[in-house]
This record gives C-alpha cells, structure tokens and sequence, in this order.
C-alpha cells in the first residue's frame, strides 16, 4: 500500500467537507444571537468596552458588531455585511445579520439529508428573484415633497432608536439636512451626498432641544488675530484658498552664503516684500474673509489686519469644501490668480461664537446653501455619539426616499407579504430545489417573530394569527407592532420603510447566504511560532566542534 503524500505543509491547520459547513452556520447563528435582542423599538441596549478603553453604548448593529474582534473567518463574514449595509442604504444594519443567520440555518436541516450545497444554492437565488418581484407589487410611490409623510418614514425608522424619547427632533434635523444637500441634475437624477456635505457637530453640554441644522457651516476654529480682526460680518465676502500666506521654505536643505552684513537685511526685506505683494493682490478683490488651509505667517496677518481683512488658518480640506458650496465660492489655488467671479457672496453672516471653553465660527444665513452643519448638543459624549448614530441612519433613510421615491409597510408586515408570496408560487414548483426555495419564504418570519420576542408576547399565537391575516388578504399591510408586540394594521400606525432598505437588506442576506453554503474547506495557514523563531536564529558553531581540516590526509 503506498504511503499517504504530505502536499501540504504540516503546521496548516484545514478543515474540509460537512464540518465545516456546520461549523459556518453555527459561526453565523452565533453572531445573529449577539444582536437580536437590538430589533425593534422595545429593544435592549449594548455596552462594549472599546480598544482604548472607552465605552459604547447603542443598539446599532454595526456599531455593535464593529467594536466585536471575532476570529471565525465565517462570523468576519458575517459583521462585514453589517458594515456593507450601514455603507449602502444606511439603515437595517441589525435586519441583514438576523436574516442572513436565519437563512443559513434553514440549510441545516438539507446539508444533513445530503442535499448537495448548489441545489440549495439553486433554490435560494430562484427564491431571492420571486421576492423581489413581491415586494415591487407591495411597493407603492410616495411625494417626499410631502413633508408630513416623509417624517413619518423617519420616524418608523427612528422609532427603534435611543433618539426616539425626543420625539420627532431627530427625523426634523435628519429630512432638514437631506433636503438641504440635494442637488438637482435635471431629469430626475439628484445627487446626494451626505458624507461629504452634511458634517455633525457634537458639543457637550446644553440641552438636546438646542440641536439643530444651520443654513451654513460651523467650523471649530477663531480668528488668527483676536483682537486686530472682526469677529462678526454681515453679508460678507469669502475668498478660500488652498495655499500658504507665508514665504516659501526650502524644500528640504537650503545654504544661503551671506558675504556682508547688510546681504542678511536684505534677504529679510525680500521676504517682507514678498508677502506684503501677495497681501495687496489678496486686498485688491476687497474680501472681508479669507481662509486658507496652510499656514499664514505673522507678517501676512499684520497686513490683512491692516486692510481690515479677517483671516482663518489651517482649515480642513472637507470643511473648505463644505463653505465653497454654502457660500458660492472656488477655493483658488494661488492669490495672483484669484479673481472676482471666485469670490463668495451667498453667506449672511460670518460669527466667531464662544460655546464652553472653545471658539467656533459660523458662515450662516445663506442664500443656496447645498452643504450644512448639524449641532448636536447634548449631556455627556455616550449620549452625544449615540444620537449621533441614530441621526446618520435617519439621514440615510430620508436619502433613500428621495433617491428611490417607495415605500412598504414595516413591522414585518413586508415580510410576511413575500413569504405568503413565496409559498404560493413553491406550489407550482418540483424537485428537489422547492424545498430550499420554501425554507427562505420560513426563514423571513424571522422579523416578525423576532419583535415579537423583544416585545415579551406570545410568539406562536401572534405569529399564527398573522400568518392567518396574511393567507386571508392579498398583499396586506398586517405586521407587528414593536411596542405591544399585537398585530396592527401597518397604514394606520403609520410604520413604513423605505423600498432600498428592505430590498437590500434581503438580497445581502440571500446572496451571503449561498457564497457562505458554497465553503467546504477552510486552510488556515497557522504556522508554529516557536519554530519560526527557531529558524530565523542563524546557526552557531561551538568552539569545541570537530575541524574538518583535520580530516584530511597528511
């Protein structure tokens, strides 16, 4: 018999076959558990401990799953769906890991009956595409010019947070600052940039009641000269620039040989002329404001202070950018060439306001302005980095409503309605894939089930009665309602989710359901330390060692 052949190196550590299958869906279930009792608005809070010893306190589920260090390479997986989502469409970051868990334990019970992984696979995507289709026949459009339905859509969002015990605040500043970033293109495209556009600001300290969106920005920085510049302008003219006001150092080492000693006064009364030049090109367009992102020297500050200018220094580059669109102007890149049409005159107001111990500087009151700055103020930091969470997923549901205009009713009820939809249609189905095919409608009871548990009701009466409501009415809007854990009618209460949440929420769990099913091996290169260290250390030889010279013949 030959002898078995080692291809691999030794210290590999390789799992193969069902274990490891097994392994993954108990990998995922495990992660899905971590966070379910988050879903919902009766649901329970988080604390972690993060690397640097701070505390985070939410029940968002990327938040959560972030500050998580796994080292299942299938729980890695899984958080990374979390962040995908939260990147997507902003929302349902909690919805897409208990779903995505749910689906891979519906394969369970298949890989066990020897039911070949891309069968289940088959059924799972065939399933996936007859959702859709389900959900597009639920959906129904919506005028997010409508601003009284617009927060209700935020608040069903919000109504699971830690922010909805300030009631609809947190879903006025969310809409406020989408409507006030979203530019036109004609045609119906809009573009919507709220990472870049839409910047919070968290102050300690104040009531929440203070928070609210500026038609403008709002930077933590003063003036360079207190007490030669002015600190409040009305109507004033801004001049951004991305360039320094100081005399050009050397690019790495620079020698000057100085032969008399009047060469040195020279040399200083050349950099003093300099500068005085650029100054009075900057003066020439009259600016009441300039602010650059690199330095600006004393010099430069004495003759701008002289033309009655006011000047900021070392602004950042996204906060720049943010004033160029309040306020119409083009960061210019050199002040010879500046010029009138690049000058900003769309703000209202320029302020330096002192808020705790810190100065800030406001460009308010503008005429278009299509960036803007949210002020959270609140108790302490956790309360401030919470909310803060809470108002970035509100902000992204308010986008999506207004990218993508439809909406279904929430609560669960969507899923109930693609469920009864996928069971019906695995009526007219045969073979061996309508039984993974019928397993995903089972799996997104899920939802609903799960809000019913946070809720503390009868799970299996609710959920029979609702499966009942369902079987009797065609795409009805019948879900659960998060607070008592009844079932309600989802248009009365006025709980609906917005079409790219749901959607995406059920395409990422299905799709990262079947790449994980599809695993049978796992080879994890984990070599032994110790040897490593053996080997790196170069050999010695000791004194006492034979010379081999000795050997040879005489």
């Amino acid at each position: 018999m030959q002898a078995p052949i080692m291809v691999m190196n030794q210290q590999t550590k390789r799992e193969s076959g069902r274990k490891v299958q097994l392994g993954n869906i108990q990998a995922a279930k495990a992660v899905a558990d971590i966070i379910r009792t988050t879903l919902g608005p009766r649901s329970m809070l988080k604390m972690l401990l993060d690397a640097s010893g701070g505390i985070v306190l939410t029940n968002d589920g990327n938040a959560i799953l972030r500050e998580i260090d796994v080292s299942h390479p299938c729980a890695k997986s899984m958080i990374e769906l979390s962040r995908t989502q939260d990147e997507e469409v902003g929302d349902g970051t909690t919805s897409v890991i208990i779903l995505a868990g749910e689906m891979l334990s519906a394969a369970e019970p298949f890989l066990e009956k020897n039911i070949h992984p891309t069968v289940i696979c088959r059924g799972y995507l065939k399933a996936l595409e007859d959702a859709q289709k389900v959900m597009d026949e639920v959906a129904f459009p919506i005028d997010f010019g409508n601003r009284e339905q617009m927060l209700n859509i935020i608040n069903s969002c919000i109504g699971t947070k830690y922010a909805d015990r300030f009631g609809s605040m947190m879903s006025e500043l969310a809409l406020d600052a989408v409507m006030c970033v979203a530019v036109e293109h004609g045609e119906g495209k809009r573009e919507i940039d709220i990472k870049k556009y839409a910047k919070v600001e968290k102050i300690a300290g104040g009531a929440i009641e203070d928070c609210r969106v500026l038609k403008g920005v709002m930077f933590n920085k003063d003036v360079v000269a207190p007490m030669r510049m002015q600190r409040k302008i009305t109507n004033p003219r801004i001049l951004l620039l991305d360039c320094p006001l100081e005399y050009k150092k050397g690019e790495s080492q620079t020698n000057v040989e100085l032969m008399k000693e009047e060469d040195w006064s020279v040399l200083l009364k050349l950099e003093e002329e300099w500068i005085e030049k650029m100054c009075a090109q900057i003066a020439s367009l009259k600016p009441d404001l300039v602010i650059t992102e690199k330095g600006l020297s004393d010099l430069a500050t004495h003759f701008l202070s002289k033309a009655g200018i006011t000047a900021i220094r070392r602004l950042r580059k996204t906060d720049n950018n943010r004033i160029a669109r309040c306020c119409g102007a083009t960061i210019v890149h050199r002040p010879e060439e500046a010029s009138e049409s690049d000058i900003g005159t769309g703000a209202g107001l320029f302020e330096v306001k002192k808020i705790g111990d810190e100065y800030f500087s406001f460009i308010v009151d503008c005429k278009e302005p299509k960036a803007c700055s949210i002020i959270l103020r609140g108790a302490s930091r956790d309360v401030l980095n919470e909310v803060e969470r809470n108002l970035q997923d509100a902000m992204g549901v308010a986008r999506n409503v207004v990218m993508d205009p439809r909406l279904l009713p929430g609560g669960g009820a969507a899923e109930m309605a693609v469920c009864k939809g996928i069971q019906d249609m695995a009526e007219k189905m045969e073979g061996v894939e309508s039984l993974p095919y019928r397993a995903v409608g089972t799996a997104l009871e899920v939802i609903p089930r799960t809000l019913m548990q946070n809720c503390g009701a009868n799970v299996i009466r609710t959920l029979t009665k609702l499966r009942a409501k369902h079987a009797a009415e065609e795409h009805s809007c019948f879900g659960i309602n998060g607070h008592t854990g009844e079932i309600a009618d989802m248009k009365e209460l006025g709980v609906w989710e917005p079409y790219a949440v749901k959607a995406q929420t059920i395409k990422t769990a299905v799709e990262s359901a079947t790449m994980l099913l599809r695993i049978d091996d796992i080879v994890s290169g984990v070599a032994n330390s110790e040897k490593l260290k053996q080997k790196s250390v170069a050999p010695t030889h000791d004194d006492d060692a034979e010379d081999p010279e000795q050997k040879l013949p005489d």
